[in-house]
């Protein structure tokens, strides 16, 4: 891997997990978490690509309930 750390940490310092192991605070799991160090720039991108869609889902949900 190819570590240039050119992407910073998306953590926000709410580190509050849900049932699914994902944090409420960056919508990444704790797998990802765990490796984002040793990530290459395309690898946290892709991580973030993830988190994004799962902030969207809640937000979805959050807002149709369970019609979401």
């Amino acid at each position: 891997m190819n570590n240039i750390n050119n992407i910073k940490s998306p953590c926000i310092h709410v580190c509050t997990h849900d049932d699914k192991n994902i944090c409420l605070g960056c919508y990444r799991s704790l797998e990802e978490i765990r490796k984002w160090y040793v990530c290459s720039d395309e690898e946290k991108i892709e991580v973030l690509k993830n988190a994004e869609k799962r902030r969207a889902q809640k937000d979805q949900k959050d807002r149709f309930g369970h019609y979401a």
